[in-house]
C-alpha cells in the first residue's frame, strides 16, 4: 500500500497547478489530504501489527509456561 501511496503522491505533485481551475485546485488539495490520511492509517496499521506480534508472543509463552 505504501508504494501505491508514494506513486500517487508523485503523480499529484507533477501536476502543473498554474493551469488548474479553482475547482481543480480544491480537488487536488482534497486528494492530497486523502493520501496523507491513508499514509497515516498505514503507519498506524504497521504499529498495530507489531503490537499484535508482541502480545501473541506473550500469550504463547504464557500458555507454554502453564499460566
Amino acid at each position: 500500500m505504501a508504494d501505491t501511496i508514494a506513486e500517487t503522491v508523485d503523480l499529484l505533485y507533477t501536476i502543473d497547478q498554474d493551469n488548474l481551475t479553482p475547482d481543480q485546485l480544491i480537488a487536488l488539495g482534497a486528494a492530497l489530504a486523502g493520501l496523507a490520511q491513508a499514509e497515516r492509517l498505514d503507519q498506524i496499521n504497521e504499529r498495530l501489527r507489531g503490537i499484535h506480534q508482541v502480545l501473541n508472543t506473550w500469550a504463547l509463552k504464557a500458555t507454554a509456561d502453564g499460566r
